[in-house]
């Protein structure tokens, strides 16, 4: 097995560094932004291999729908070139790949070990040819301009650090004409249902992550994380802000997930 591509610098990106005095949120914590991607990424190979069973079990297989959801609104096309970040193990990758018929995904992830698992599944379903795997910075992808069709990131964009500066990256790799597509856990409308959400999430998701991956405070976090991500209208907003036009979003099982959607015009 080659290795998977390694991070490397984008042609453009105008990223200015992170400085120590510049804080974030890790779920709950307040972090220096230079710290919050090397947490993310243990979080990320602590659960590498149990990560598609635990999102089967959280969501009682929901998830599955949720993505189905993505490619019946996104609607992929014959020979559309796919830039999956935060792909992990390429779930929605392969989805793009059997919807379109021929095409070809990318998958970039900060997280080499997600990559490798993703990798052997590629294996398994006869997939590794249309697939590439890339090791790399959702705030500084290593591609060049225009250079596709479709980017998605699925359950992903609330674990970077500067999610806007993400979307503007977004826009710039897209060809004019392309389009975004982002699911995330959003928020339920409905006040005492977000509460009895909640109740689940800080109660059972942690305990299932310590029974199943043996590894509770990953997913502690991971549930902290979706708390602390913006309401689907402010990040409306923030898709408007890098660029795209017809930006639109739709909830999914009543707001606890929801698809943004948006294209360079």
């Amino acid at each position: 097995m080659p290795p998977l591509s390694p991070i490397k610098a984008p042609q453009r990106h105008g990223t200015r560094p992170l400085s120590d005095d510049q804080t974030t949120h890790f779920g709950y914590q307040t972090v220096r932004e230079d710290e919050k991607a090397e947490r993310v990424r243990g979080v990320f190979t602590s659960v590498a291999s149990r990560y598609d069973v635990m999102n089967d079990v959280m969501s009682g297989g929901v998830h599955r729908l949720w993505k189905d959801a993505m490619m019946d609104w996104l609607a992929p096309r014959r020979g559309q070139r796919l830039l999956d970040v935060a792909g992990g193990t390429g779930d929605v990758s392969f989805r793009f790949l059997k919807r379109a018929g021929e095409g070809h995904a990318t998958v970039c992830d900060l997280t080499e070990s997600m990559l490798v698992e993703g990798r052997k599944r590629a294996e398994a379903e006869r997939l590794e040819d249309s697939l590439d795997w890339v090791v790399g910075d959702a705030m500084a992808l290593p591609f060049p301009d225009n250079s596709f069709d479709v980017y998605t990131i699925s359950f992903g964009i609330r674990n970077v650090t500067r999610p806007q500066k993400a979307l503007d990256e977004a826009y710039r790799v897209l060809r004019p004409g392309g389009r975004l597509m982002v699911l995330e856990f959003s928020q339920i409308p409905n006040e005492l249902m977000q509460k009895a959400y909640d109740l689940y999430s800080f109660n059972v998701i942690p305990a299932m992550g310590q029974m199943i991956a043996g590894d509770r405070d990953s997913y502690q976090y991971l549930v902290e994380s979706i708390r602390r991500f913006p309401n689907q209208d402010t990040f409306l907003e923030m898709l408007r802000q890098a660029g795209f036009g017809q930006a639109k979003y739709r909830n999914l099982t009543m707001g606890v997930a929801c698809l943004h959607s948006g294209w360079k015009l």
